[in-house]
C-alpha cells in the first residue's frame, strides 16, 4: 500500500481532532485523540483517560485498538494520531508495541495546532519489533 492520499487522510485527522476534545486529560492537559481505519472500512476512533495514579492512564491509541477488537475488527491499515502541541505526534513505545501487533499499517501523525501531517510505515518507527514469531 502506497502513502494514504487526500480525502481518507483528511477524514481520519479530522476525526482524531474531534475524538480529542473528548479526553480526559486533568493532570497532564494534554488531549490526543486517535482515528483508527479498519480494513473493512469502519473507522473508530479513541481518546486518551488519565487517571491519577498516572501508569493507569489509556492512551488514544490504545484505547482505539481496544474498541476495535471489542466490535471484532483485528485488521487495520492506518490510524491517525492528533496531540495539542505544535509537532506532529506519533504514538508511544508502548502504543507503537500493541500497534504492531496488527501489521505494519500507516501512522498518519498530526499537529495539534498548525495542521502539518506526517505519514510513516508503522515499521520506520519501531523496527525490528518484538512479535509472535519470538514467542516460538
Amino acid at each position: 500500500m502506497t502513502e494514504m492520499k487526500g480525502e481518507r487522510v483528511r477524514s481520519l485527522v479530522d476525526q482524531a481532532r474531534e475524538v480529542r476534545d473528548r479526553a480526559y486529560a486533568p493532570y497532564s492537559k494534554f488531549p490526543v485523540g486517535a482515528a483508527l481505519y479498519c480494513e473493512d472500512g469502519s473507522v473508530i476512533l479513541g481518546c486518551n483517560v488519565e487517571n491519577a495514579s498516572y501508569p493507569l492512564g489509556l492512551c488514544a491509541e490504545r484505547a482505539a485498538v481496544a474498541t476495535a477488537v471489542t466490535e471484532g475488527h483485528h485488521r487495520f491499515l492506518a490510524i491517525a494520531v492528533v496531540g495539542s502541541g505544535p509537532r506532529p505526534l506519533t504514538p508511544c513505545g508502548g502504543c507503537r508495541q500493541v500497534l504492531s501487533e496488527f501489521g505494519d499499517l500507516w501512522i498518519i501523525a498530526a499537529s495539534g495546532t498548525d495542521g502539518t501531517i506526517r505519514q510513516y510505515r508503522l515499521s520506520q518507527l519501531l523496527p525490528e519489533s518484538f512479535g509472535e514469531a519470538d514467542l516460538l
